[in-house]
């Protein structure tokens, strides 16, 4: 497994909550064992206490974010080591269920927490992906969907750094705003000329008589 998917864990557990429409996803223990995806085994740990020990998480990884967003690199980094410190990782080499053609295995590095609870496995895995993604690419490279109310995070893996929306789906509707608002300025613009000139025209009439 490389260590760049482990940012993703940051992503979704962020992502379980959307302030702006006031949504949160994050209710229960199925939804904490939903993010750990194919780690199946560590999802199963979760408790109910973990309900609540995730969200707290969750609210510390957006600050990350949104301090990143904001441009204060410092702050993002501060806040995240922050969680480097207190939830631990163990980088190791593994094999497992990875093959060549030849039954090898497929040497990559894994990340092995050592959790007294599902939240901190998590958020071990969670914040050291995101710090593998910050040094490698950047603390501009952690953003914010720019399509209000959204505000979901994202990891921009664009060649020239161009990401501002979350998804397709959150680009075509900022897109499609944007079209309208233009729109509607240049029907503002047509209607102030006519009205402009029409009183023009009543000016220069009455300055005639």
């Amino acid at each position: 497994m490389e260590l760049a998917y482990y940012s993703d864990y940051a992503v979704r557990l962020v992502n379980t909550e959307e302030p702006a429409r006031g949504k949160d996803s994050l209710t229960s223990i199925e939804a904490v064992r939903d993010l750990f995806g194919a780690n199946q085994e560590a999802g199963r740990r979760a408790t109910d206490a973990d309900v609540t020990r995730f969200r707290s998480v969750r609210a510390r990884l957006r600050a990350v974010f949104e301090a990143a967003d904001g441009g204060d690199e410092t702050l993002a980094v501060n806040l995240l080591n922050s969680l480097l410190l207190e939830f631990p990782v163990s980088p190791q080499i593994s094999g497992h269920n990875f093959r060549d053609d030849d039954g090898r295995p497929l040497w990559h590095m894994h990340l092995a927490d050592h959790p007294s609870n599902a939240t901190a496995g998590y958020a071990a895995i969670a914040a050291m992906g995101l710090a593998f993604h910050l040094t490698e690419y950047g603390v501009d490279r952690l953003g914010l969907c720019e399509a209000a109310p959204c505000r979901n995070a994202y990891l921009d893996t664009s060649t020239n750094r161009s990401r501002r929306y979350c998804s397709d789906r959150c680009a075509t509707r900022a897109n499609v705003a944007a079209y309208r608002a233009r729109k509607r300025l240049e029907a503002d613009r047509s209607d102030r000329t006519g009205l402009a000139a029409d009183s023009a025209q009543r000016t220069s009439a009455n300055g005639e008589r």
